[in-house]
């Protein structure tokens, strides 16, 4: 691959007396060829006559001042060159940075040595290709010359001029279909034969065998269609390894920073989901290392790093509240998560400083130091790494030799054959002409038949389609109401065999049946209620408490539940004094041992009886504590009133 790298030696794009003076270093293969001095028309003499496979700058500024300049420059570049910005696309970053990252230091004072860095970067993969045009080519070709009042052999002329710009259009459009390109053509007609074909050929310019040109009488001018703006491609399609900081909860904190420490991401919301998470995490690059700041990873951040195959990291200890601002100092957040996410990314790339150190310590300048980390990481000795990154270029220049060593074709000899096809193709055209001819007159006859026949056929066909239309509608209409139907069956059916293990249980005596409440909660009593229902007398099992509201368990005690047994944690105390206000009998699972199976379960009659017993007793108990607590109320206000009445008559 042969890639050129430039830099301004002096000189502007802007200025119209001090044109700029390039820096050119050739790079072929990864090795540096030579560097010189040109200027720009020079440059663009090189270009066109060695035709290298990229152009690289570290700025598009050095090449042209506006979009318009840099549509024309890209447009005199030849087909198979690509124009790469090294340092980025919209998001640029300095030329400094992009070498560091293939481990290569360079004199940034020194056009030549930025030039040769420029050049080098590029033929590692670093950098963006700058595309400004669709996959669309124009080609128009137009008179070169006009034909003027002119005299007696005006007609002579323009007829000379008209038919040699048909000739080359039809010598182009022989190309096209050699190639096997699919186009649209416009001609404008004019004295002898035309006066402008335009050809609108959909496929990019460096697949159209077609130049632009000038000759005596005909021009051929050839140009991508623009986009409306200029779109950056990666140079390499590997994205970017990333440190992945995450913090779970209600709202989550998501932060990234790359292997050189530098923030890519930031960023928090409450309403993100597990797949909402990767997908931005997958725009930013390819997280190799996901880290949390505390020291047990928290289930949901460890779902997030098996769905990219990352390295786990966790503190020591937790990160503490002053680690954090210490880490996050240089950084500016909106809120506590995303605080909490950065300063857990940037705790595992503080961990791994010393390993990155020895690595850059170790590895030549040309390696990319992210994939030769990455791998390190990965568990892969260094020593194979760099001779597996070795070899890939290496493959490369045995490669490259076979496709250089096919000779170019003279233009005679393109010409030769261009026109020999043309040949072909016109006698094959009269050919097909002739046949056409001698069909026709059959063609004519049939048709004349085939509307005798279409008129009555049309009629039958929208008839039956009408017809069709409306029985597929009913058979669809019929299918979801099947459809349906069996879902609703099967609801029934799942419901049916749930109670029927709730009556098997309530026919024997030793055994109370329990019906399992998910939670103390309106929806899990609705659902309940729809899968298994809830009667008069049944015994409810709660595995937790959390949630409750006094709503839901006078709820539960208007349906007549005869007692409600509490698992996991102690009750809320309040909850406690709820159920006794409203009369529910709440029973703890360590006295009623029940056993759980799914939807249902079932407990000791005599251990849910005790305990129905136990709570009665101390029910009694409330009771008479409320109304003694009622009474001393009483009489306290009783008092209270007597001592107002005989202040006011003292």
């Amino acid at each position: 691959m042969k890639v050129f790298g430039i830099d301004i030696i002096k000189g502007s794009v802007r200025s119209r007396t001090r044109r700029p003076v390039y820096a050119l270093a050739r790079v072929e293969d990864g090795d540096i060829q030579s560097v010189e001095e040109v200027t720009g028309f020079r440059l663009q003499r090189l270009l066109a006559a060695e035709e290298p496979d990229i152009l690289a700058v570290d700025s598009l500024q050095e090449i042209a001042a506006d979009q318009r300049e840099l549509h024309a420059f890209l447009q005199a570049l030849p087909p198979a060159t690509k124009l790469v910005q090294v340092t980025g696309g919209e998001k640029k970053e300095s030329l400094g940075k992009v070498a560091a990252r293939y481990n290569i230091s360079f004199n940034k004072f020194d056009p030549y040595a930025e030039a040769r860095t420029t050049a080098r970067v590029a033929a590692l993969g670093a950098g963006v290709e700058v595309i400004a045009f669709e996959n669309t080519t124009d080609i128009v070709v137009s008179r070169h010359r006009s034909p003027g009042r002119g005299g007696w052999s005006q007609n002579r002329y323009a007829r000379k001029i008209h038919g040699a710009v048909m000739q080359k259009a039809r010598e182009i459009e022989g190309r096209l279909r050699g190639a096997g390109l699919d186009y649209e053509k416009k001609e404008t007609k004019a004295f002898g034969g035309y006066s402008r074909v335009a050809f609108r050929v959909r496929a990019p310019r460096e697949m159209v065998p077609v130049h632009s040109s000038r000759g005596a009488d005909v021009q051929v001018r050839v140009a991508g269609r623009q986009l409306d703006r200029i779109r950056f491609e990666p140079l390499s399609g590997r994205p970017r390894y990333l440190i992945v900081g995450l913090d779970p909860g209600t709202t989550t904190g998501i932060a990234a920073v790359d292997l050189d420490g530098n923030l890519v991401l930031l960023s928090s919301s409450r309403q993100m989901t597990m797949s909402d998470i990767v997908e931005e995490l997958y725009r930013a690059g390819k997280p190799l290392i996901v880290a949390s700041d505390v020291r047990e990873m928290p289930y949901s951040v460890e779902k997030i790093r098996r769905a990219f195959n990352a390295i786990p990291y966790t503190p020591k200890q937790s990160l503490s509240v002053e680690a954090k601002y210490d880490l996050t100092a240089p950084f500016s957040y909106t809120n506590d998560h995303e605080r909490d996410a950065l300063s857990a990314a940037l705790d595992a790339y503080r961990s791994l400083q010393n390993k990155f150190r020895n690595i850059v310590k170790r590895v030549g300048p040309g390696f990319d130091l992210d994939e030769v980390r990455a791998r390190v990481l990965r568990g892969q000795p260094l020593d194979t790494v760099l001779a597996d990154l070795q070899g890939v270029p290496a493959a490369k220049k045995e490669a490259e030799p076979a496709a250089e060593a096919e000779p170019e074709r003279p233009v005679e000899d393109e010409r030769v054959m261009a026109l020999d096809g043309m040949v072909k193709r016109l006698r094959s055209y009269v050919q097909e002409l002739q046949d056409d001819l001698r069909e026709r007159g059959r063609e004519v006859e049939r048709l004349r038949q085939d509307v005798r026949r279409a008129r009555s056929a049309a009629e039958r066909k929208i008839r039956r389609d009408a017809e069709l239309a409306a029985k597929d509608a009913a058979i669809e209409s019929l299918r979801e109401q099947l459809r349906g139907e069996r879902r609703r069956s099967r609801r029934l059916k799942k419901r049916l065999e749930r109670m029927q293990k709730v009556a098997k249980l309530e026919v024997s005596e030793d055994y109370t049946p329990l019906k399992v409440l998910e939670s103390l909660t309106r929806e899990a009593v609705r659902a309940l209620q729809e899968e298994i229902g809830i009667a008069e007398g049944d015994v409810l099992y709660v595995p937790r408490t959390h949630g409750w509201g006094r709503g839901v368990v006078k709820d539960l005690a208007g349906t007549g539940v005869r007692a409600l047994v509490v698992g996991g944690e102690p009750p809320d105390p309040h909850l406690i004094r709820v159920a006794r206000e409203i009369d529910l009998s709440l029973l703890p699972a360590e006295t009623v041992s029940p056993e759980i199976r799914g939807r249902t379960g079932a407990a000791l009659t005599g251990a849910v009886e005790d305990a129905v017993a136990e709570w009665k007793e101390e029910q009694k108990e409330f009771r008479r504590e409320q109304e003694a607590e009622r009474v001393e109320y009483l009489v306290k206000e009783y008092r209270s009133e007597r001592e107002k009445e005989v202040r006011r008559g003292g």
